[in-house]
């Protein structure tokens, strides 16, 4: 067997690109910064996160449990294996920026409060979808 029959085999076996993998580790670095951001927020219970909860409607006390809820998800995406673990993670993230977008919308916050929230989508959605790429 010669090099080029060895590099065509290899190839065929293992079909994602170094492309894919690139673009993954892209989308899913912004979502657990943007989560270990607002994760750390809410877990401290800040002022600027106790302003939101209160103008929002909703009880202080729920901040530091989503600020922790956050920060392990991000610890779920990053930690290789465990893929039941990261569906979860994936889909907590989802219903949080659900939760934020129509908590928003219900308050009266302008579109331009709350339309920011979709880049929060774009993000979630690339890292699955590039999760499930490179992991099929």
């Amino acid at each position: 067997m010669n090099y080029e029959t060895i590099a065509s085999t290899t190839a065929k076996k293992n079909p994602v690109g170094k492309k894919n993998k690139i673009i993954y580790w892209i989308f899913t670095g912004l979502l657990a910064a943007l989560m270990t951001f607002s994760g750390i927020a809410n877990a401290m219970v800040t002022p600027e996160s106790v302003a939101l909860f209160q103008h929002l409607g909703y009880p202080v006390y729920i901040s530091a449990f989503l600020g922790i809820a956050k920060l392990l998800g991000v610890v779920a995406i990053l930690v290789p294996r465990f893929p039941r673990l990261k569906e979860w993670a994936y889909a907590g993230f989802t219903f949080d920026i659900t939760g934020a977008l129509y908590s928003s919308i219900s308050s009266g916050d302008p579109a331009s409060g709350w339309a920011m929230l979709f880049i929060g989508y774009i993000i979630i959605f690339g890292s699955y979808f590039y999760y499930h790429k490179i992991n099929r």
